[in-house]
């Protein structure tokens, strides 16, 4: 992929998906591996490693450390069990997928045969590993700071919406 060549990915250029999450790559190819699934890595005989799921892994790691660290600061009278599952219902995989929506992610994948026509595009764990990967992606080519930038675009607005109405582990309650 050159430099500044347009790269069209399901009608979505690279660089449109890129003004879309405000974030420009150095190399865009993290970012085509983070939108890359596996089953379309395994279908184009790729390498087992040549789709998201490093990315996706790293992406977790991060959104964990930014999310805690900021409900750590925000909510100094939170206890550590509320924050814990305040923490897991901001960073699920329904949460995820919803932003990944907003961002238009699904549209962006690189995806089999199979999954595509199985409605992939929409899936929840796709889109939530997907949104991951490209935190990792964004991570790997400019750093923490770039991917707490990133992560900080969303996460607050998802706190407060579920601090506002008055959150509820149901599983617990239960």
């Amino acid at each position: 992929c050159g430099k500044g060549r347009r790269i069209n990915m399901n009608h979505l250029n690279l660089e449109e998906f890129e003004r879309k999450i405000a974030y420009t790559f150095s190399d865009k190819n993290l970012l085509i591996l983070a939108l890359t699934h596996s089953s379309y890595a395994n279908e184009t005989k790729k390498g087992s490693h040549e789709n998201n799921e490093r990315l996706e892994f790293l992406g977790d790691a991060v959104l964990d450390m930014v999310v805690s660290e900021y409900m750590y600061r925000h909510f100094p009278k939170m206890p550590e069990g509320e924050l814990t599952k305040l923490r897991a219902a901001v960073v699920c995989e329904g949460s995820l997928a919803e932003l990944s929506r907003k961002l238009g992610v699904g549209r962006c994948l690189l995806l089999g045969k199979g999954e595509e026509s199985t409605g992939g595009r929409s899936r929840d764990s796709i889109l939530a590993d997907a949104f991951e990967a490209i935190i990792g992606a964004i991570c790997m080519d400019g750093g923490m700071e770039a991917a707490e930038r990133h992560i900080m675009r969303f996460i607050p607005k998802n706190l407060e919406q579920r601090e506002s109405l008055g959150f509820r582990d149901y599983k617990t309650a239960l």
